[in-house]
């Protein structure tokens, strides 16, 4: 059986490359690559929307004062980027999101009112991964990740929790991932870790409860938690069998109490919120890296960089077709058409067989105003009128399914 490997998917499908000027560990994406990164962050920004995040710049620089703060420079002082000097001020190039979004949370005072605060970003993170780890978009050092912080107060942790991880398995069913197991990342022996037992022994209770209320089985793994809290992590396996961590939702009493975060309760006394670390799909890098594994470059309709492709039968049928392609595109379907002169009608279609829609317009279809649909999996539908094929696909879009189309 040969090995579904994203590299070489990637440079033949034209998605993303590398060059040694770059550097390794930072690839870049192209045209057709950055449609599917593109849409896949707008997807999870609606996503997020509809959850009731709010979303956030962040820069990616920082004093290492503020990493510092956070426990990363002490704790994660080995994956990060040597300092840019600045005097007496160094910036660093950020490992994470997080200790931006603490500050944003410190930007002003807080009411309890106000909790639980959703603050979600895409946002860039660098990390100095060894060069021999480095490969494709699963390990790299420039990091587009989609992350979010929820501000709550220590009774509403649970729920939140919950909520994250049905909104991560909400996103993995638009996506067509299916996840291998859910792990509760533990501390183990010998390992950097922030903070006291008792409180990670809080943090773990939570999460517990958490996936207790939902009903997910899963697995303990000593030694796999973050140095600032223990974390759910839903593992995913590539087509070798190979396990990887994409999606998380952690419990952080740490760095609440290292910024000094407080909210004003019903008491009208100060209390510490919980912070909850949230990512539906990990980064971007490695979600898409196994989107093409998974998927083999023939991804979701509403993800795939073309997803209709018009192929007039002869040249007489050039104009209806660009008509057809326009229509689709106005509707909101990434459309393009494949002239005649390309080559025979066979050799078209199967040089696009990974597009959801091949839409072939014959002297019938021009005539008549309609469009015989191929889908990609082989379906042929009946002749359909276009405004009825552009309107039923891009709603099919819409909705974020993996079906093709509706019986």
């Amino acid at each position: 059986m040969t090995t579904v490997d994203h590299r070489r998917l990637g440079r033949d499908l034209h998605l993303f490359g590398t060059d040694p000027l770059i550097g390794a560990g930072l690839p870049f994406w192209l045209p057709d690559g950055a449609t599917v990164r593109h849409t896949l962050e707008e997807y999870v920004r609606g996503l997020e929307r509809d959850a009731g995040h709010v979303h956030v710049y962040t820069p990616a620089l920082g004093k290492r004062a503020l990493y510092e703060a956070s426990g990363h420079w002490s704790h994660y002082r080995e994956a990060m980027f040597a300092p840019l000097e600045d005097g007496a001020d160094p910036l660093v190039l950020r490992p994470s999101l997080c200790p931006h979004h603490a500050l944003l949370y410190r930007s002003r005072a807080r009411s309890h009112r106000e909790l639980p605060l959703r603050v979600a970003e895409i946002g860039d993170m660098y990390r100095q991964e060894p060069s021999g780890s480095l490969g494709g978009l699963t390990r790299v050092r420039a990091i587009r990740l989609n992350d979010a912080h929820v501000f709550c107060t220590p009774d509403q942790v649970v729920a939140e929790t919950a909520a994250a991880l049905d909104l991560i398995a909400r996103a993995h069913r638009a996506l067509g991932i299916t996840p291998a197991r859910h792990r509760l990342s533990l501390p183990g022996p010998g390992g950097k870790y922030a903070g006291d037992t008792a409180r990670w022994e809080r943090a773990t209770a939570l999460l517990t409860a958490a996936l207790e209320h939902t009903g997910q089985d899963w697995e303990e793994a000593p030694g796999e938690a973050a140095f600032y809290g223990p974390k759910i992590d839903v593992q995913i396996t590539d087509p070798a069998g190979r396990e990887s961590t994409l999606s998380t939702v952690q419990v952080d009493l740490h760095q609440p109490e290292r910024f000094d975060l407080h909210y004003t309760g019903p008491d009208g006394a100060r209390h510490r919120p919980v912070m909850v670390h949230r990512s539906l799909i990990g980064s971007v890098e490695r979600a898409v890296a196994h989107l093409v594994e998974v998927h083999r470059g023939a991804f979701p309709a509403w993800l795939a960089p073309l997803q209709a492709v018009v192929l007039p039968v002869s040249p007489d049928q050039e104009r209806a077709a660009a008509d057809l392609a326009g229509l689709a595109r106005r509707r909101g379907l990434r459309a393009d058409t494949a002239p005649a002169h390309r080559g025979p009608l066979g050799a078209r279609i199967r040089e696009h067989r990974l597009v959801p829609y091949q839409l072939v317009v014959g002297a019938r279809e021009a005539a008549e105003g309609t469009v015989a649909v191929r889908l990609r999996d082989g379906r042929r539908l009946p002749p359909l009128p276009a405004k009825e094929f552009c309107d039923r696909a891009a709603a099919l879009a819409a909705r974020h399914t993996t079906a093709l189309w509706d019986a």
